[in-house]
């Protein structure tokens, strides 16, 4: 059940008999669809009317047999005046929260996958310098709260960051990359980050908003695995302008990476493409392609997703070992191969994205 589809139900749904002067979505503070369970956060400012309005509310949502459960939580905020359209305006039935773009940053780009393992950290990082290297501003947040690698990959661990007069973060600069992690804010390399959903989403609106990024052609954000809340509180607060979707070969994998794209698809989050990491080897002596994991599976993938793959990285031991070196493959061997496709990838993106 889309989003838009959610909002249209309670839309039809008037709660004039109640004495509320509005319709249902006009009361929605925020939705959070899983599955088929829907967390809703309505604002009511008459505790005798949350019961009815809970009924209300779930018997509109279940009755299209789409949802199974419908969690309803209230705030106190009072429900909008008569001449308040900004629900009804929201774009393609969106729910009330704001979408905010973040001060002198023309493109947000997400780079996820759904599952861990596959390499989103590596192609987030040599994309930014890829997108550089083709002259543009890029700034580069490792949105991973609970496994930061970005600062190993740029080379700066154990360096932390500052914050200015305006209480502004100010964000490391790394091969002409504008960089933020958890990690450079922890006392150690060690320190674990043990945070509940609220402190975790505070945090992350903070890197959003309160960093001094100054002006940038793109913002690349490097997401943890899965599609929990943090891709949900971009979605919902952040105004995105594409993601991409990192794979690999394997069915393992692709069956994440599906979960990823429809989470997407749902939040109305274009996708630029898909990115599929380790695809084959090439032998050093004979030059020959190995597809080790398969070959096929990620272009069948995007067909059916009506999506396109936007390039092929092979396996190459040199990635991990300049990774862990901080001293990425795009700035460390430019004329490899792999380089090269990191190059062709943020042309790509770049074409697209503008």
């Amino acid at each position: 059940m889309a989003v838009k589809d959610i909002m249209d139900a309670l839309k039809a749904e008037s709660l004039e008999d109640l004495g509320i002067q509005a319709n249902l979505a006009q009361l929605v503070k925020d939705i959070k669809l899983v599955g088929k369970e829907l967390s809703v956060v309505v604002g009511v400012d008459r505790p005798e009317l949350q019961s009815a309005v809970r009924d209300r509310l779930q018997k509109a949502l279940l009755k299209s047999g789409e949802v199974d459960k419908v969690n309803v939580k209230f705030t106190t905020a009072p429900p909008p005046k008569e001449h308040t359209h900004a629900p009804q305006q929201a774009p393609m039935g969106q729910p009330a929260f704001t979408k905010r773009g973040v001060p002198g940053v023309r493109n947000i780009i997400l780079v996820g996958s759904g599952k861990g393992g596959v390499g989103k950290s590596t192609v987030s990082a040599n994309l930014a310098l890829s997108l550089a290297k083709l002259g543009f501003k890029v700034g580069l947040l490792d949105a991973d709260i609970y496994g930061p690698s970005i600062p190993t990959l740029f080379g700066i661990k154990g360096e932390r960051v500052e914050v200015n007069e305006q209480n502004k973060i100010i964000p490391k600069e790394k091969f002409g990359i504008k960089v933020l992690s958890i990690g450079l804010m922890l006392p150690s390399e060690d320190t674990p980050v043990i945070w509940r959903g609220p402190m975790l989403m505070k945090a992350l609106t903070q890197f959003m908003f309160d960093v001094e990024w100054g002006e940038l052609d793109y913002l690349i954000l490097d997401l943890p695995p899965g599609t929990g809340d943090v891709q949900l509180t971009l979605a919902q607060n952040v105004k995105i302008d594409g993601a991409i979707v990192v794979t690999t070969p394997q069915d393992v994998a692709l069956a994440d990476v599906r979960k990823a794209t429809s989470m997407f698809k749902e939040v109305d989050i274009p996708i630029v493409g898909v990115v599929e990491n380790m695809a084959y080897f090439v032998c050093p002596e004979s030059q020959k392609k190995y597809y080790i994991f398969g070959k096929g599976k990620t272009a069948v993938f995007a067909t059916t997703y009506g999506l396109r793959v936007l390039g092929s990285i092979p396996i190459d031991p040199e990635v991990a070992e300049k990774s862990d070196e901080g001293d990425p493959i795009v700035v460390s061997e430019p004329d490899s191969e792999t380089a090269r496709v990191f190059t062709a990838i943020a042309k790509v993106v770049a074409e697209e994205v503008h």
